[in-house]
C-alpha cells in the first residue's frame, strides 16, 4: 500500500464533532501499515483536561489488540486534508512498543517521508 492510498483512508476518518462542551473527536485520522500487511486506523479524542489521546494512539491500540507491534508506514491527516507529523508523545509510543519501529516510514507532510529514528534522534533511555 502506498502513502496516497493511506492518506485517502485517513482523510475519510476525519469527521470533527463535539461530544460534550469539553470533548471533540475525529479532528485527526491515522492509518498505519504493519510488517504483516495489515492496516489499522484511529481517530483522536481531544479533551479539555488533557486525558484524551492522538489518532496514532488509537491506531496503535487496535494493532496491539491484534498482537502486532511492528509498523512499516504511518500517516496522520488533520482538518483541511492536511498531512501532519506525529507529536513527540506519539513518536515515543511508536518506539517503545517495538524498538524496530525506528525504521518506520512516516509521512511528515504531503511530499516528505522520514524514518522514525530521524525525527526521534535522542531517545531518553
Amino acid at each position: 500500500m502506498n502513502f496516497d492510498d493511506m492518506i485517502k483512508i485517513a482523510d475519510n476518518l476525519v469527521n470533527p464533532r463535539i461530544l460534550t462542551s469539553t470533548c471533540e473527536v475525529a479532528s485527526v485520522g491515522c492509518v498505519l501499515l504493519t510488517d504483516k500487511g495489515n492496516l489499522y486506523t484511529g481517530i483522536d479524542l481531544d479533551m479539555a483536561c488533557g486525558i484524551g489521546f492522538c489518532a496514532e494512539h488509537s491506531a496503535v491500540a487496535q494493532m496491539i489488540l491484534n498482537n502486532e507491534t511492528r509498523i512499516n508506514k504511518i500517516v496522520a491527516v488533520g482538518k483541511k486534508h492536511r498531512v501532519i507529523p506525529p507529536c513527540g508523545r506519539c513518536r515515543e509510543l511508536l518506539y517503545q512498543i517495538d524498538n524496530n519501529n525506528l525504521e518506520t516510514e512516516i509521512l511528515v507532510n504531503e511530499n516528505e517521508v522520514k524514518i522514525l529514528k530521524d525525527i526521534l534522534p535522542f531517545q531518553w533511555k
